[in-house]
Protein backbone atom coordinates (compact mmCIF):
# COMPACT_ATOMS: atom_id res chain seq x y z
CA UNK A 1 0.00 0.00 0.00
CA UNK A 2 1.22 3.71 -1.01
CA UNK A 3 2.52 5.73 1.85
CA UNK A 4 2.84 2.46 4.37
CA UNK A 5 6.49 1.45 5.22
CA UNK A 6 7.30 -2.38 4.12
CA UNK A 7 8.33 -3.05 7.61
CA UNK A 8 4.41 -2.03 8.93
CA UNK A 9 3.03 -4.24 5.96
CA UNK A 10 5.64 -7.26 6.76
CA UNK A 11 4.43 -6.68 10.30
CA UNK A 12 0.83 -6.77 10.15
CA UNK A 13 0.81 -9.88 7.90
CA UNK A 14 2.45 -11.46 10.09
CA UNK A 15 0.10 -10.75 12.59
CA UNK A 16 -3.06 -11.74 10.26
CA UNK A 17 -1.34 -14.97 9.87
CA UNK A 18 -0.78 -15.85 13.71
CA UNK A 19 -4.48 -14.88 13.86
CA UNK A 20 -5.86 -17.21 11.10
CA UNK A 21 -3.29 -19.78 12.52
CA UNK A 22 -5.00 -19.33 15.98
CA UNK A 23 -8.73 -19.83 14.30
CA UNK A 24 -7.79 -23.00 12.51
CA UNK A 25 -6.91 -24.63 16.00
CA UNK A 26 -9.60 -22.66 17.93
CA UNK A 27 -12.58 -22.73 15.88
CA UNK A 28 -15.52 -20.56 17.21
CA UNK A 29 -13.92 -17.81 19.04
CA UNK A 30 -15.26 -14.34 19.90
CA UNK A 31 -13.23 -11.46 19.60
CA UNK A 32 -12.59 -11.12 23.20
CA UNK A 33 -11.17 -14.48 23.10
CA UNK A 34 -9.52 -14.38 19.80
CA UNK A 35 -7.93 -10.49 20.90
CA UNK A 36 -6.66 -12.66 24.07
CA UNK A 37 -5.29 -15.94 22.18
CA UNK A 38 -3.06 -13.83 19.83
CA UNK A 39 -2.23 -11.13 22.21
CA UNK A 40 -3.51 -8.01 20.48
CA UNK A 41 -6.12 -5.62 21.22
CA UNK A 42 -9.67 -6.05 19.84
CA UNK A 43 -9.14 -3.18 17.55
CA UNK A 44 -6.12 -4.14 15.77
CA UNK A 45 -7.69 -8.09 15.44
CA UNK A 46 -10.90 -6.19 13.82
CA UNK A 47 -8.30 -4.36 11.69
CA UNK A 48 -6.32 -7.44 10.26
CA UNK A 49 -9.63 -10.21 10.27
CA UNK A 50 -11.38 -7.20 7.82
CA UNK A 51 -9.41 -8.04 4.81
CA UNK A 52 -9.14 -12.09 5.96
CA UNK A 53 -12.92 -12.06 5.51
CA UNK A 54 -13.30 -10.62 2.47
CA UNK A 55 -11.11 -12.73 0.91
CA UNK A 56 -13.23 -15.79 2.43
CA UNK A 57 -10.10 -16.99 4.45
CA UNK A 58 -11.95 -16.10 8.01
CA UNK A 59 -15.93 -16.02 8.20
CA UNK A 60 -17.61 -14.32 11.41
CA UNK A 61 -20.90 -15.68 12.64
CA UNK A 62 -23.59 -12.40 12.45
CA UNK A 63 -25.15 -13.11 15.32
CA UNK A 64 -22.80 -14.91 17.77
CA UNK A 65 -19.93 -13.09 16.67
CA UNK A 66 -17.65 -16.11 16.56
CA UNK A 67 -14.88 -16.69 14.20
CA UNK A 68 -14.10 -19.71 11.96
CA UNK A 69 -12.08 -20.80 8.65
CA UNK A 70 -13.86 -19.30 5.50
CA UNK A 71 -14.11 -21.30 2.35
CA UNK A 72 -11.35 -19.92 0.35
CA UNK A 73 -9.23 -22.04 3.38
CA UNK A 74 -10.71 -25.13 1.08
CA UNK A 75 -9.93 -23.84 -2.13
CA UNK A 76 -6.48 -23.15 -1.20
CA UNK A 77 -5.99 -26.58 0.18
CA UNK A 78 -7.31 -28.38 -2.58
CA UNK A 79 -5.56 -26.53 -4.94
CA UNK A 80 -2.08 -27.26 -2.53
CA UNK A 81 -3.27 -30.54 -2.74
CA UNK A 82 -3.51 -30.76 -6.10
CA UNK A 83 0.36 -29.66 -6.85
CA UNK A 84 1.35 -32.48 -4.75
CA UNK A 85 3.75 -35.20 -5.96
CA UNK A 86 4.77 -37.77 -3.83
CA UNK A 87 7.89 -38.57 -4.70
CA UNK A 88 9.05 -34.72 -4.74
CA UNK A 89 7.19 -34.60 -1.27
CA UNK A 90 9.09 -37.42 -0.02
CA UNK A 91 12.52 -36.69 -1.48
CA UNK A 92 13.98 -34.28 1.26
CA UNK A 93 12.95 -36.90 4.37
CA UNK A 94 13.92 -40.27 2.56
CA UNK A 95 17.67 -38.34 1.05
CA UNK A 96 17.93 -37.65 4.86
CA UNK A 97 17.31 -40.74 6.23
CA UNK A 98 19.33 -42.96 4.13
CA UNK A 99 22.25 -40.10 4.99
CA UNK A 100 21.57 -40.76 8.85
CA UNK A 101 21.12 -44.83 8.57
CA UNK A 102 23.51 -44.83 6.27
CA UNK A 103 21.01 -47.55 4.63
CA UNK A 104 19.06 -47.65 1.28
CA UNK A 105 15.97 -46.23 1.86
CA UNK A 106 12.52 -47.16 -0.06
CA UNK A 107 9.32 -45.63 -0.60
CA UNK A 108 5.91 -47.58 -1.78
CA UNK A 109 2.32 -47.72 -2.00
CA UNK A 110 -0.36 -49.99 -1.98
CA UNK A 111 -1.37 -51.76 -5.04
CA UNK A 112 -3.55 -54.93 -3.09
CA UNK A 113 -1.95 -57.06 -2.37
CA UNK A 114 1.39 -55.63 -2.88
CA UNK A 115 3.55 -52.37 -2.85
CA UNK A 116 4.75 -50.74 -5.65
CA UNK A 117 8.63 -49.06 -5.05
CA UNK A 118 7.99 -45.91 -6.24
CA UNK A 119 11.21 -44.17 -5.46
CA UNK A 120 14.62 -45.69 -3.99
CA UNK A 121 17.51 -43.70 -2.26
CA UNK A 122 20.71 -45.94 -1.86
CA UNK A 123 24.14 -45.29 0.19
CA UNK A 124 26.27 -46.09 -2.65
CA UNK A 125 29.24 -47.31 -0.32
CA UNK A 126 27.35 -50.40 0.83
CA UNK A 127 26.02 -53.53 -0.91
CA UNK A 128 23.19 -52.35 -3.17
CA UNK A 129 19.49 -53.57 -2.33
CA UNK A 130 17.71 -56.03 -5.54
CA UNK A 131 14.74 -53.88 -5.44
CA UNK A 132 14.09 -51.78 -8.20
CA UNK A 133 11.67 -48.51 -9.09
CA UNK A 134 8.66 -50.01 -10.02
CA UNK A 135 9.16 -53.61 -9.05
CA UNK A 136 6.03 -55.08 -7.08
CA UNK A 137 6.50 -56.98 -3.51
CA UNK A 138 4.46 -58.42 -1.00
CA UNK A 139 2.86 -56.78 1.93
CA UNK A 140 2.77 -59.55 4.23
CA UNK A 141 6.09 -60.27 4.52
CA UNK A 142 7.97 -56.50 3.49
CA UNK A 143 8.45 -53.75 6.89
CA UNK A 144 6.35 -50.79 4.07
CA UNK A 145 3.68 -53.22 3.09
CA UNK A 146 3.26 -54.38 7.15
CA UNK A 147 3.20 -50.60 7.74
CA UNK A 148 0.35 -49.96 5.52
CA UNK A 149 -1.83 -52.87 6.10
CA UNK A 150 -1.43 -52.31 10.34
CA UNK A 151 -3.62 -48.93 9.08
CA UNK A 152 -6.18 -49.99 6.81
CA UNK A 153 -9.66 -50.42 7.80
CA UNK A 154 -11.66 -53.80 8.55
CA UNK A 155 -9.57 -56.70 8.48
CA UNK A 156 -6.38 -56.22 6.63
CA UNK A 157 -5.46 -59.96 6.75
CA UNK A 158 -8.46 -61.43 5.32
CA UNK A 159 -7.63 -62.64 1.91
CA UNK A 160 -4.36 -62.39 1.88
CA UNK A 161 -2.42 -65.62 0.34
CA UNK A 162 0.55 -65.62 2.71
CA UNK A 163 2.91 -66.83 0.20
CA UNK A 164 6.11 -68.15 2.38
CA UNK A 165 9.40 -66.12 1.16
CA UNK A 166 11.59 -67.12 3.45
CA UNK A 167 11.61 -69.40 7.00
CA UNK A 168 11.08 -66.11 9.17
CA UNK A 169 7.61 -65.36 6.62
CA UNK A 170 4.98 -65.11 9.12
CA UNK A 171 2.32 -67.49 7.07
CA UNK A 172 -0.67 -67.98 10.21
CA UNK A 173 -3.14 -64.93 9.85
CA UNK A 174 -3.58 -64.82 13.36
CA UNK A 175 -0.12 -64.10 13.96
CA UNK A 176 0.28 -61.56 11.51
CA UNK A 177 -2.73 -59.88 13.33
CA UNK A 178 -1.10 -59.70 16.30
CA UNK A 179 2.04 -58.06 14.17
CA UNK A 180 -0.17 -55.53 12.73
CA UNK A 181 -1.30 -54.74 16.13
CA UNK A 182 2.16 -54.15 17.27
CA UNK A 183 2.65 -51.98 14.23
CA UNK A 184 -0.02 -49.62 15.33
CA UNK A 185 1.30 -49.53 18.80
CA UNK A 186 5.07 -48.75 18.23
CA UNK A 187 4.48 -47.06 14.93
CA UNK A 188 6.57 -48.64 12.39
CA UNK A 189 6.68 -52.06 11.50
CA UNK A 190 9.92 -54.88 11.16
CA UNK A 191 10.77 -57.34 7.97
CA UNK A 192 13.08 -59.52 10.17
CA UNK A 193 14.46 -61.58 7.34
CA UNK A 194 10.88 -62.00 6.53
CA UNK A 195 11.13 -60.92 2.29
CA UNK A 196 14.80 -61.88 2.19
CA UNK A 197 16.91 -63.92 4.09
CA UNK A 198 19.52 -61.70 4.73
CA UNK A 199 17.80 -58.76 4.71
CA UNK A 200 15.79 -56.40 7.70
CA UNK A 201 14.02 -53.73 6.76
CA UNK A 202 12.26 -50.97 9.36
CA UNK A 203 8.94 -49.01 7.59
CA UNK A 204 6.87 -46.99 8.49
CA UNK A 205 3.45 -45.32 7.31
CA UNK A 206 2.57 -42.28 5.75
CA UNK A 207 -0.76 -40.57 6.02
CA UNK A 208 -2.56 -37.94 4.20
CA UNK A 209 -4.74 -34.88 4.97
CA UNK A 210 -8.06 -37.10 5.41
CA UNK A 211 -5.87 -39.51 7.76
CA UNK A 212 -5.59 -42.53 5.13
CA UNK A 213 -2.84 -44.22 4.99
CA UNK A 214 -1.31 -43.50 1.19
CA UNK A 215 2.26 -44.80 1.06
CA UNK A 216 5.08 -46.02 3.38
CA UNK A 217 9.10 -45.25 4.16
CA UNK A 218 11.24 -47.49 5.16
CA UNK A 219 15.16 -48.47 5.42
CA UNK A 220 16.81 -51.87 4.30
CA UNK A 221 20.22 -53.56 4.65
CA UNK A 222 21.94 -56.15 5.26
CA UNK A 223 21.57 -58.18 8.61
CA UNK A 224 25.55 -58.03 9.09
CA UNK A 225 24.60 -53.95 9.78
CA UNK A 226 21.27 -53.65 10.47
CA UNK A 227 21.06 -55.93 13.60
CA UNK A 228 18.01 -56.80 16.32
CA UNK A 229 19.63 -53.76 18.30
CA UNK A 230 20.26 -50.99 15.40
CA UNK A 231 16.13 -52.02 14.43
CA UNK A 232 15.20 -50.50 17.65
CA UNK A 233 17.19 -47.70 17.24
CA UNK A 234 15.90 -47.28 13.20
CA UNK A 235 12.33 -47.54 14.02
CA UNK A 236 11.86 -43.92 15.91
CA UNK A 237 13.93 -42.62 13.24
CA UNK A 238 11.83 -43.74 10.14
CA UNK A 239 8.58 -43.13 11.82
CA UNK A 240 9.59 -39.78 12.11
CA UNK A 241 10.48 -39.37 8.77
CA UNK A 242 6.88 -40.58 7.54
CA UNK A 243 5.88 -38.27 9.80
CA UNK A 244 6.83 -35.06 8.25
CA UNK A 245 6.58 -36.70 5.09
CA UNK A 246 2.55 -37.09 6.76
CA UNK A 247 2.55 -33.44 7.85
CA UNK A 248 3.63 -32.37 4.20
CA UNK A 249 0.63 -34.20 2.75
CA UNK A 250 -1.64 -32.21 5.40
CA UNK A 251 -1.97 -34.96 8.08
CA UNK A 252 -2.65 -33.53 11.52
CA UNK A 253 -1.27 -36.42 13.40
Amino acid sequence: MAGVPERNQSTSLRRALAVLDHVRDNSGLTLTRLAEGVGLSKSTVLRLTAPLIEARLLERDHRSGVYRLGHGTLRLGQAYLATLDLRAVAAEESHRLMTEARETVHLVVHDPPHVVYIDKVENETNVRMASRIGSRGPAHCTAVGKAILAFQPGDPVEGLELESRTRHTITDPDRLRRELAGVRRRGYAVDDRENEPEVRCVGAPIFNHTGAVVAALSVSGLTSRVTAARVRELGPRVAAAAARISGKLGATS
